[in-house]
């Protein structure tokens, strides 16, 4: 990786001064904010607890990389449809059964890396595998995000139940709206974090149109502790093959999300973290993270890509700074007002917003493939995407048992890494997952 030409503000291991710190790390806590209470949110988790997990996921992150890397962790949003999936099968605690073995996964991953290399990941997962898969999540959620946006009751188990709102397709629409100018208009710290800037426009929408409750945010304490869920505690794991079927295919997808982040960072920093301290380390840390979230009923977590972009236009590569924020969002977890604020957002407004970002986890897959330049005159390309593609959005499912079903987007994936192993004629040039240009996409 070629160095950058500006000298860092702060470099790596260097500590901010006293008067600069909170400041700086504040930065990181508003660009990961939006995003990372978001998913728990769309999920039926708490989103106190999903700051909390954030926290201690990126503290421990840290530590296994020898405070090298500057990233931060939040919620995965490629999660999001196994979570629901996962939840409707067992509850809330077979997800976060799925979730814990999802992380063992990145770390036998981690352990194969620091074996035998990344060589033979990047023959497992090419983009032609990858860059479908992707799509097939974003178009897999497209449905929830229409569902929020425009019924009074969007979590009605019949759809038959829905009840139409105009007042809340308006707000959705005033959310998306503002979300859509921030992203393509503010500039520097705000150009990152549009997605928290459309969340308050929304709210404040959603305010005056008479959605929001106050009442439960005024009762609330200002110290309290969070919803946690402890799955090994009070739940069968036995019952939970299912989730396994649901949670753990999904580390296809984020593994290549996370290398690619980690590319970015080191053009940005100007070091080659693949190298030092390794990518083993990384992807191990990512996979404690996701862990310690399921031990407590959090999300999963994956590095962001906001908060590269703060790095990136601060020169600020501090880990104390990222330290520094990540003690924030603990701290904020345990702030009653702040959890019972984020729950009192109205559905509508969450559903504006996710119609523009799960369409765009949809068309970065798309982007994967352009970047990749995956050649689809090639018959086998052709019949790789196409596979996935369908069987993901179509909704496909293999059941072996009535608690153990394996669902649509894992066995696409599933499918499309066979179908790439097995059809002849591979080129060896589309068998780079992590592509050069991966580097230019700073989130």
């Amino acid at each position: 990786m070629a160095a950058e030409t500006k000298k860092p503000v702060l470099d790596v291991q260097e500590v901010p001064k006293a008067n600069q710190w909170l400041t700086l790390s504040l930065q990181h806590l508003f660009a990961m904010f939006g995003a990372t209470v978001l998913v728990p949110m769309l999920v039926g988790l708490s989103p106190g607890v999903a700051l909390i997990s954030s926290g201690l996921g990126t503290l421990a992150y840290l530590l296994i990389t020898k405070g090298q890397i500057p990233a931060y962790l939040g919620s995965s949003f490629a999660f999001i449809a196994p979570i629901i999936a996962a939840t409707e099968l067992g509850g809330p605690q077979a997800a976060m059964f799925g979730a814990f073995f999802a992380g063992l996964a990145y770390g036998i991953v981690s352990l194969l890396i620091y074996k035998f290399g990344v060589g033979w990941l990047t023959r497992i997962l090419p983009p032609v595998v990858v860059g479908p898969v992707i799509i097939v999540i974003g178009l897999g959620l497209a449905g929830t995000a229409v569902n929020m946006a425009m019924y009074e009751n969007p979590l009605a188990q019949n759809p038959l139940d829905f009840v139409y709102s105009g007042k809340h397709i308006t707000v959705a629409l005033i959310t998306l709206a503002i979300t859509v100018i921030g992203s393509i208009y503010f500039k520097k710290f705000f150009g990152l974090i549009p997605i928290l800037i459309g969340i308050t426009g929304g709210y404040i929408a959603g305010v005056f149109a008479g959605l929001v409750n106050f009442q439960p945010v005024l009762d609330a304490k200002w110290l309290a502790k969070p919803d946690f869920l402890m799955p090994f505690v009070d739940y069968s794991p036995s019952f939970s093959l299912g989730a396994l079927a649901l949670m753990v295919p999904i580390a296809v997808v984020t593994l290549s999300e996370h290398t690619g982040h980690q590319m970015v960072v080191s053009k940005v920093v100007g070091r080659n973290f693949l190298e030092k301290p390794g990518l083993h380390r990384s992807i191990l840390g990512d996979g404690v993270a996701t862990i310690i979230a399921s031990l407590i009923g959090g999300p999963p977590n994956t590095t962001y890509g906001e908060n590269i972009g703060v790095l990136a236009i601060t020169r600020v590569y501090s880990v104390f700074v990222i330290g520094g924020a990540a003690v924030l969002a603990i701290a904020f977890g345990f702030i009653g007002k702040i959890s019972a604020l984020i729950s009192s957002i109205p559905t509508a407004v969450m559903g504006g917003v996710s119609i523009l970002l799960f369409g765009i986890i949809a068309s970065s897959g798309l982007r994967m493939l352009i970047e990749a330049k995956v050649d689809f005159s090639y018959k086998r390309n052709l019949i790789i995407a196409s596979v996935i593609m369908i069987i993901g959005v179509g909704g496909a499912f293999l059941e072996f048992t009535p608690t153990f079903t394996l669902p649509g987007m894992a066995l696409a994936a599933i499918v499309g890494i066979l179908l790439n192993l097995v059809l002849p004629g591979r080129i060896k040039e589309e068998e780079t997952l992590f592509n050069e240009e991966t580097e230019r996409e700073i989130a």
